[in-house]
Parts: structure tokens; C-alpha cells; sequence
């Protein structure tokens, strides 16, 4: 991991870094699997499966890359449907107003649907977030990195990507910027360490003292 520094721009993955959803993903899965042909899985499946990047488990599954947008399409729908029901991870409210607070500006690069992100984290967490760039491919983030620097007139240098798959990694080190590797997500922490991330967040508090 990279010595200490603080970020002038921290850019947030959306789905189980800032949204507390994958409970939202497991429930939803065998439904659009069978919409969509391809394989359902076990309840007892998901832990192991959490260690699979996204590439490893599209193969396990048989999701071709071809319907990938189509599902994405899908689990945003259902997503819609059932965003009152869906909250932001405890704490990240007050996380992300003492990161504004410090003078450190904020943004969210997803794949979900940019009227999810802002129903879901709500008016009060959105008045922190100055830019949002949504609904690209799970392996189109790394422009949309590069384009939200630009946006914000951030140096690479000065900037982070914080996220929980290897997806997002992997994007932020195209784009040229450091990655914060959260421990709640969707991945398992173990396989993002293994990645060496320029930083590890093992809890929601952490956003702060890593960051700010």
C-alpha cells in the first residue's frame, strides 16, 4: 500500500461500497438467471462465488458477454422497483459530510442507474456528491474515471477510486489513480488484498481516516 496522503477528489463505486444491496443482488439473481437463461445459484454457492471476479463468474454461470448489458438492464429495473426498500451502509451519511467538511470533493463513477444512486443515498447525502457519471458497463469505469477527473479538474495523482470487486480495481489502474479496497462489499476482502489496494477499508469509518 501507498504511504499516507490525503485525496483532493474521492470517487465512489455505488453498489456495496456506498449501498448496502447485495442481500438486494442475491434475492433478485435466480429470477433474472431464469428471465435471461442462464444458471441459477445456491444459496450455499455465494460465499465461495464471492471470491470470483466478475469475468470467473459470468463463465460459472454461462452469462454470455453479449446479454450482459441486458441483464445489467434488468437488475437496474428491479432495482427501481424496490429502491425505498434499499439504504446506504450505516454511517456513510456522516462518513461523506466530514470528508466534504475537509474540503475533499466527491463523486460516484457506477454501473447502476444514476436515479437509483440518488433515491437510494437520499437529498442529504447527495447535496456532498459533485459529480455522478452512471449506468456504463462493469468494465467500461476506467474512461468514466479518466472523464470524472476531467470534470472535476483533479490530477490523477490527487484522486481515488473507492470500491469492493475486482471490476473496480482494475479500473482505477487504467485510469492512473490509487484504489480503496472496501471490506463490505460484494468481493471477498481477501481476494481484493491479494491485490495489494493502495488502501484497505475494513469499516464504514475508515472512509474518513483513510481519505480525509
Amino acid at each position: 500500500m501507498h504511504a499516507r496522503m490525503n485525496y483532493r477528489l474521492a470517487i465512489f463505486d455505488f453498489d456495496g461500497t456506498l449501498a448496502d444491496s447485495f442481500d438486494f443482488f442475491v434475492s433478485s439473481y435466480n429470477q433474472i438467471a431464469d428471465e435471461f437463461a442462464f444458471s441459477r445459484i445456491d444459496e450455499t454457492e455465494v460465499d465461495a462465488l464471492r471470491h470470483h471476479s466478475a469475468r470467473e463468474m459470468m463463465k460459472r454461470v454461462g452469462l454470455p458477454a453479449w446479454k450482459l448489458p441486458a441483464v445489467s438492464q434488468r437488475f437496474i429495473a428491479v432495482m427501481r422497483a424496490n429502491a425505498p426498500q434499499l439504504r446506504p451502509f450505516d454511517g456513510v451519511e456522516t462518513a461523506l459530510a466530514e470528508l466534504a467538511a475537509r474540503g475533499v470533493q466527491l463523486a460516484v463513477v457506477s454501473s447502476n442507474a444514476a436515479d437509483n444512486v440518488a433515491a437510494i443515498l437520499g437529498p442529504a447525502i447527495m447535496t456532498h456528491i459533485s459529480h455522478v457519471d452512471c449506468g456504463m458497463s462493469i468494465f467500461g469505469k476506467a474512461a468514466r474515471l479518466r472523464k470524472t477527473l476531467r470534470a472535476c479538474r483533479i490530477a490523477a495523482n490527487e484522486a481515488i477510486y473507492v470500491g469492493d470487486q475486482l471490476t473496480d480495481l482494475e479500473a482505477a489502474r487504467r485510469a492512473g489513480i490509487a484504489f480503496g479496497a472496501v471490506a463490505w462489499g460484494y468481493a471477498d476482502p481477501a481476494a481484493l488484498r491479494a491485490q495489494r489496494p493502495d488502501r484497505m477499508l475494513e469499516q464504514v469509518a475508515d472512509i474518513v481516516a483513510s481519505l480525509g
